[in-house]
Formats: structure tokens, sequence, C-alpha cells
């Protein structure tokens, strides 16, 4: 039934191909066990107690508690699929709870350094100046993943009416205004990339024309970081971070956030108000005849 959940989560929940490969690689794990552990050739033959000793034994070894929630969360949507192929009829998961993981707050660059990463830095000349110089652009003015952005296309980038169209987790499409820094630095782009790739249909290319891929990109944004900022963390998900932090401060609507970042779930955006939180108790401690 292994694989079978594997085509579902492909096909029906169009999962991408990394989190297939994590959700592979924990049934994979947790079907080891079992057959060394318990004899047991097959994962649906497992009980809470077995699922359990898993867990635990994963604790055990130190395993982070994230990985171990993450985890416990294939084995949930695993029982789930055979609870709807009427394979089961009761999930050993309603039994399980997972152990708790300290909530961490979003890393994120302040103001200023953005303000020095995207104006007081001087960009190389010529194509990649130009091209790294958008990328990080498009980061902060969007929010958007760093697959997202490594699979916009052409098409997708519209500068007469300032939007991207992106397509997020689960296949879904977002419509995002960009500014107009965004379309000038875009228009130049775009200019030298016609002299590189004119017909390439990705919209962010490297230097021999070939779309730019994932790891590229994070050594990219953690060059330019690494020249404004001392934090340890420089990656396109820190921008992301940034992205929602800053608009937020200066008082964006929530919800409106919410569908910028394509988040499913308010409460996936709701980490992004620590900002303004910390940001009022200051003001209330300053102002306040008591504070």
């Amino acid at each position: 039934m292994v694989d079978k959940f594997v085509e579902y989560l492909k096909f029906e929940k169009k999962f991408s191909p990394h989190t297939l490969v994590s959700y592979q690689n924990d049934m994979n794990q947790f079907g080891e066990y079992l057959k060394k552990t318990y004899e047991i050739e097959k994962p649906e033959q497992a009980s809470a107690m077995m699922i359990r000793s898993w867990m635990a034994g994963l604790m055990q070894q130190k395993m982070a508690a994230k990985s171990v929630i993450r985890k416990a969360s294939t084995l949930r949507t695993f029982y789930k699929f055979l609870l709807r192929q009427g394979v089961i009829t009761a999930t050993p998961m309603a039994k399980i709870t997972a152990p708790k993981t300290p909530s961490r707050l979003p890393v994120f660059v302040n103001k200023k350094e953005m303000e020095d990463l995207l104006t007081g830095i001087q960009f190389p000349d010529g194509f990649t100046g130009i091209r790294d110089r958008l990328v990080l652009e498009l980061f902060y003015a969007t929010g958007i993943r760093r697959t997202e952005l490594i699979t916009l296309k052409d098409s997708d980038v519209n500068l007469y009416n300032l939007t991207i169209k992106v397509l997020g987790k689960r296949n879904k499409e977002r419509i995002i205004p960009v500014t107009p820094f965004f379309k000038k630095y875009a228009e130049a782009y775009k200019a030298e990339k016609k002299k590189i790739a004119s017909d390439s249909p990705a919209f962010f290319i490297n230097e021999n024309g070939t779309p730019l891929y994932e790891q590229e990109v994070y050594r990219l944004v953690k060059k330019y970081l690494g020249m404004v900022t001392t934090l340890q963390k420089k990656s396109p998900h820190v921008l992301r971070h940034t992205f929602a932090t800053h608009i937020l401060d200066n008082g964006a609507d929530i919800n409106a956030v919410k569908e910028l970042l394509g988040h499913s779930n308010l409460s996936s955006t709701q980490v992004y108000t620590h900002n303004t939180l910390e940001k009022l108790k200051r003001v209330h401690k300053q102002a306040h005849p008591r504070g």
C-alpha cells in the first residue's frame, strides 16, 4: 500500500518532488523498523504501541523534535489514506501524541539592512549583476518561495500591470503585485537576457542560458546578505520572512498577507505578527505612565 500511497500524494494531492521524497523516506524507515523489531512486513498492520515505540526510539537517538513531528505527520496522512481505501477501520495515530517543539520566531533582516542591500551595494556590471539585483528585489517585493522564483516564466511576468503569476504549493496559482522598482530592473534584465537566450521560456536564467536552479539562488542570496547582515541564517526563506514581517509592521492586513504568501491557514501567517507585537510593547512601555 505504500506505493499506492505515494501515487496518491503525487497525482491527487499534487505534492512536490521534494515532499514526495521525504514521505517515501519516512515510510521506508518505518517499514524497516517494523520488519527488524516486530517481523511485520506491512505498515498497515502496525499498532499504536509499535508507532509509539518507533517515535520514542527516534527521540532517544537525539533526532530533532521537528523531524519526529514530520514523520508522525507522514504516518497520520498514510493511515488516513488507508481509512479512505477501506484497508483499516481505525487509525492507530488517534492514540499518538507527537512531541512538542518550542516555537521559533522567524529570522528576518531589519529595514536598514534591506535598504543597504538594495541601494548601498555596488552590483557587478552586465548580465549577472543586473539579474542578481532583480532576484533580491523580487524576493523582498513579493515574499515568494525559492521554487516559485526559479519556475517563473516570461509569460508569468506582467510589467504593464505590475504583477506576477506564481505557481505555489499543490499547484495553486496566485497573482502578486510587484513594485515599480522591480519593473525598472526587470526591463534592464530582459534586455540583457535577450543577448544570451532570447527564446528561453524561463524568466531567470544563468550565464549559460539555462534556467537558474535552487542552489544557485541560495548561494546568490547568501552572498549578498552576508554583505549587509550578521545573521547566522542567510537564505531566500529569510527574505520571505523579511517581506512578511516588514509589511505587517507597516500596517498590512494579515489576511491579505496570507494570500500574498500563499498560505493555506492563517495560523501560518500569524507567526509574523511577532515584530508588530514587539513594536507595540516598546511604544506601550515608552508612553504609558506606569510603563
